[in-house]
């Protein structure tokens, strides 16, 4: 399957426990941080879920 790059740009400050639960799921701890994921529905899901606070761009 293609990768992913998934890099944090934003802060987790004041964001809801679930989205912060989701940035650590992907792998995120901090800001710019970035992790490489393969692009499955599920992965795709929890980006757009936290699509405010990360870029994706093709590994």
């Amino acid at each position: 399957m293609a990768k992913i790059k998934i890099t944090q740009t934003k802060s987790r400050i004041n964001c809801p426990a679930v989205q912060k639960r989701t940035l650590d799921a992907l792998g995120l701890k901090k800001m710019n941080h970035t992790v490489v994921k393969e692009d499955t529905p599920s992965v795709m899901g929890m980006v757009q879920k936290v699509h405010h606070l990360v870029t994706v761009t093709p590994a």
